[in-house]
């Protein structure tokens, strides 16, 4: 707990709110990293978190991570996280209003949206409190097939890095979590005509679907890191890049979806150092805030959001390229980026 309380001055949070609401059941932190840019965004997320300092140093990282995608993303929004500390099993009415009083009381500076376990339907109850909701199922809806299709764009642009061209057909992956961003994800990959490797821990019915009906293999998480491949995709939770799964890895590259996919920095050089091409994750899997961003503050356009996120592409494209060129760890590079866009405005 220590630790992570010395983060909120290390990484220079504005705000964190610990919200009790014991009426309700609720248990959460909110953590507003940097409004600079803008009004702050970042989704809810409900997990069972053993311990108060799980939590906190989780919410910590993600909404530094959202200040950094959003930045990176060119948004004029800042970045902030929700978390509910409470199994699935837990949701209620009360739980989602009781929170989204907290949002109300930040008066603007934070706008949630859906993350892990919480859905359009959470968000409606938590929008019984508060306005300051995006992702809503009048606007757009669920962001995770935004989010999905920007992971695709950005794999996409590694498969060219790797093989001169982006065509997927006959490119090995290896997939973890089938969620609702991965097994979206999962789809497109197969209908690209990738060769798909997959692994979940937690939802049996997607996997079946994967398997009989798309073709895709199934292993074990533990056995997807030591998989034989050209790119590794993780979907599910964070530091999946470890000191554990990295002597593990025989891929040419790590390009999904999931947060905060390196333990530490140390990560990052180490999958450099082995020749590995990384995708950044606060990057590639910013297209559900880039459609959220556009819900929030201007007139949706589906079309346009779409667009924005194809740009995906090329900034993975820049970020390896800059990689090469300065011998740079990939995710350096892209925290350089959205840091200077911070500090110096879009």
């Amino acid at each position: 707990m220590s630790a992570s309380l010395n983060l909120i001055s290390e990484w220079q949070h504005e705000k964190v709110l610990f919200v009790n609401n014991e009426k309700a059941g609720l248990h959460a932190i909110i953590a507003v990293h940097n409004t600079k840019l803008g009004p702050a965004i970042g989704g809810c997320r409900l997990y069972p978190y053993h311990h108060l300092g799980d939590a906190l140093f989780d919410v910590l990282r993600l909404s530094r991570g959202m200040s950094h995608k959003n930045a990176a993303a060119g948004l004029p929004c800042g970045g902030a996280k929700g978390v509910i500390m409470a199994s699935p099993l837990q949701k209620s009415e009360a739980l989602f209003e009781a929170f989204g009083e907290a949002v109300e009381s930040l008066g603007g500076c934070y706008y949630t949206a859906e993350d892990v376990n919480t859905t359009v339907d959470d968000m409606k109850q938590i929008m019984h409190k508060t306005q300051y909701v995006v992702g809503r199922e009048d606007v757009s809806g669920d962001p995770s097939p935004f989010t999905a299709y920007g992971a695709f764009c950005g794999i996409k642009a590694i498969a060219n890095k790797l093989n001169g061209t982006d065509d997927l057909h006959g490119v090995k992956i290896a997939l973890q979590g089938l969620g609702h961003v991965g097994f979206d994800l999962c789809k497109q990959l197969v209908d690209a005509g990738a060769e798909m490797i997959v692994s979940t821990h937690s939802n049996r019915k997607n996997m079946d679907i994967a398997v009989k009906e798309w073709g895709c293999k199934e292993v074990t998480d533990e056995e997807l890191y030591g998989v034989e491949c050209d790119i590794l995709s993780p979907n599910a939770l964070g530091a999946t890049i470890n000191y554990t799964t990295l002597p593990l890895l025989k891929c040419r590259a790590v390009a999904g979806a999931a947060n905060n996919q390196l333990l530490d920095d140390a990560c990052g050089q180490a999958l450099h150092d082995k020749g590995i091409l990384y995708a950044p994750d606060f990057i590639i899997n910013a297209g559900g805030v880039i459609n959220a961003g556009q819900e929030a503050f201007t007139v949706y356009d589906r079309q346009k959001v779409l667009k924005q996120i194809e740009n995906i592409y090329n900034t993975i494209s820049w970020i390896i390229d800059e990689s090469k060129a300065t011998g740079i760890p990939e995710g350096v590079i892209a925290r350089n980026f959205a840091e200077d866009r911070i500090k110096n405005g879009l």
